[in-house]
């Protein structure tokens, strides 16, 4: 039977205002000694949001970590005390303009389980209507309406190339929730 590594100690390395960095010292079942670098990440929202017309509404931004714009679905962290669906009616006003009335789960994920905690909540969102808040890092976004058929194309080729917009887009096609 498997058994889980023992935390033995934490050292913090680096703390941010997205991110923590810490240290783990850990025991193996097998007794051996070693360390886990992980990234501490609050929980996320990402979330498949769908037009009158039955398209996708995506998202093109700038990424600066590698450098180019991607196109990918809405998403936002998790305010502190905030419960995720009320995360997603804050994002989608915020990253393009909409009030979603009804919210389903897609299911979620965590991102990078090697060295991160981050865990994403993914949610599918309906029965738009235009609402806007205004956010400090949401200029710079453009709105990109797509057909549900075309993101196979989108995915194959490469334009979208983020994890969490993969994922949720095939859980969107393939595991939602069926009427």
């Amino acid at each position: 039977m498997l058994k889980p590594e023992k935390k033995l100690s934490t050292q913090q390395i680096f703390h941010g205002r997205a991110v923590n960095i810490r240290v783990d010292t850990v025991e193996k079942a097998s007794g051996t000694r070693t360390t886990r670098e992980v990234v501490e990440h609050s929980d996320c929202i990402a979330v498949v949001p769908i037009d009158e017309q039955g398209n996708v509404l995506l998202v093109r931004q700038f990424r600066h970590a590698v450098g180019k714009f991607l196109l990918e679905i809405p998403a936002g962290g998790i305010d502190p005390g905030e419960e995720p669906v009320d995360s997603v009616r804050r994002e989608l006003q915020e990253e393009i303009g909409y009030f979603p009335r009804k919210i389903d789960s897609l299911g979620g994920f965590y991102s990078t389980p090697g060295y991160g905690t981050e865990y994403l909540h993914c949610f599918l969102a309906t029965d738009l209507v235009p609402a806007r808040l205004v956010a400090e890092d949401t200029d710079d976004i453009e709105l990109v309406r797509v057909s549900p058929d075309e993101i196979p194309k989108l995915i194959a080729s490469g334009e979208i190339s983020d994890a969490k917009s993969i994922a949720a887009l095939l859980m969107f096609l393939f595991i939602r929730p069926r009427k």
